[in-house]
Formats: C-alpha cells, structure tokens, sequence
C-alpha cells in the first residue's frame, strides 16, 4: 500500500434520497449525465417505501447544483476513500486495522479506480477524523478523485 502524502484527503460522499417509483435512479442519472458529472462509485440501499443512492462523483459542486436543481433531495457526507490493492485479502487487512483502532464502520462500498491492480473502498465511519488518522499511521492511501 502507498505511502499517503501529507493530511489524509476528504471526500464528500452525495446521498439523493429517492422515491421507490419506476424511473426514478434514471432521472438521477440523466440530470447528472446533462450537468456533465461523472459517476465515479454508486451505492445504493433501499426499503419498502424509499432508497439512498450514494454518489462519489468527479465534480460534487456541480452535481449538487444539478440535483437540487432537478427536486431532489440530497445530503453531504464526509468519507474515507482508501486505495486498495485488488487482491484477496486486501479489504480484509484494512478493515483488521479499523477493529484494532476501534473505529466503527457504518457502511462501505467498492469502485474501481481505472488504475490497473487497483481498488477504491468508501467508509463512512462513526468517527470520521479517528479513521483517518488511522489511516495516515498504517500508510494508507487515500483518494480525492479517481
């Protein structure tokens, strides 16, 4: 894993939260597609009566305006997303060292970075600055943009 330079990097999560009618998730992805924002990882969690679709995409500012724009209603997060190698085993050291510090997950999904041998995990963590500082002592990497 590669040695992180500097403070670990924040990265604002967008979660648009969403009615369970046929259509919906592409009305999101049509107004994002329009605004010229690409999608970079996509997560999303449902009930009977709603869903959560979680976005890290590669201009926030821009996909924020589009969706509120558009009647959505969204909210900002702070997450971690640390680079991994795509490897068996490779999660499972990262989220060894998230136990041993005892930092609590409270979700988490994957994306690919483009970069061969390479893997994106996004952590919303109970208590976002202790993950990091975790993450910056074992020589983490974090992301900004992938």
């Amino acid at each position: 894993m590669g040695i992180m330079e500097g403070v670990a990097m924040q990265l604002k999560q967008i979660s648009v939260f969403l009615e369970n009618n046929a259509g919906r998730l592409g009305e999101v992805t049509a107004v994002l597609a329009k605004a010229q924002v690409n999608i970079r990882a996509i997560s999303i969690a449902d009930t009977a009566d709603f869903g959560i679709l979680r976005l890290i995409v590669d201009n926030t500012p821009a996909a924020i305006e589009a969706l509120r724009s558009g009647g959505f209603t969204i909210r900002e997060t702070d997450v971690a997303a640390v680079e991994i190698q795509d490897s068996p085993g490779s999660l499972a050291k990262v989220m060894e060292l998230f136990q041993q510090a005892k930092v609590n997950i409270e979700y988490l999904y994957a994306s690919l970075t483009g970069k061969a041998g390479k893997a994106v995990v996004i952590f919303k963590l109970e208590d976002h600055e202790k993950g990091l500082r975790m993450v910056k002592e074992h020589g983490l990497s974090t992301v900004e943009l992938f």
